[in-house]
């Protein structure tokens, strides 16, 4: 019984991380064209249009990650944008399809100014239990993610 009930329950989990030399106004013009993170997320081959209008929410896009092993099938998800704020510089979306093992996958990139010189991104999401995955995996995973798109940011800014 204990089982049926964790494995009904929604997973949450949250990255977070600085950027101390950019400013939110320079990152998050970057994240809210949404059919080029592939340029800022280290992970992924390519990220291409596949329907809708820039910046409004229901625009989807193909996502295909890098694989280590060429044996391995390339990794993919459909993403759809829900709503992309300006003045909040946030911007959220749903992951439908995908070979990832997500399901009921939501998220929201939220960039912050914490002083005059840097800012914090920030990473939120929620999901059903994966079969493969445990929520601190997730997390982690996530994580590693933020932290090389901001490097990959910083980077590029400078």
């Amino acid at each position: 019984m204990a089982d049926e009930e964790t494995k009904s329950l929604k997973w949450e989990g949250k990255a977070t991380t600085e950027l101390k030399t950019t400013k939110a106004q320079q990152v998050f013009p970057l994240l809210e064209d949404f059919c080029n993170i592939h340029k800022w997320l280290p992970a992924l081959e390519t990220c291409t249009h596949v329907q809708g209008v820039d910046g409004k929410p229901g625009l989807v896009r193909h996502c295909t990650f890098k694989t280590i092993n060429q044996d391995e099938p390339a990794k993919w998800c459909y993403e759809t944008l829900l709503s992309l704020d300006p003045v909040k510089q946030s911007i959220s979306y749903k992951v439908t399809e995908n070979t990832l093992g997500l399901s009921s996958y939501v998220a929201e990139l939220k960039v912050i100014e914490i002083n005059d010189n840097g800012c914090k991104m920030e990473w939120w999401f929620t999901a059903d239990p994966m079969e493969e995955m445990t929520l601190e995996g997730l997390t982690g995973y996530i994580d590693s993610l933020l932290k090389a798109m901001a490097e990959t940011i910083e980077n590029e800014l400078k």
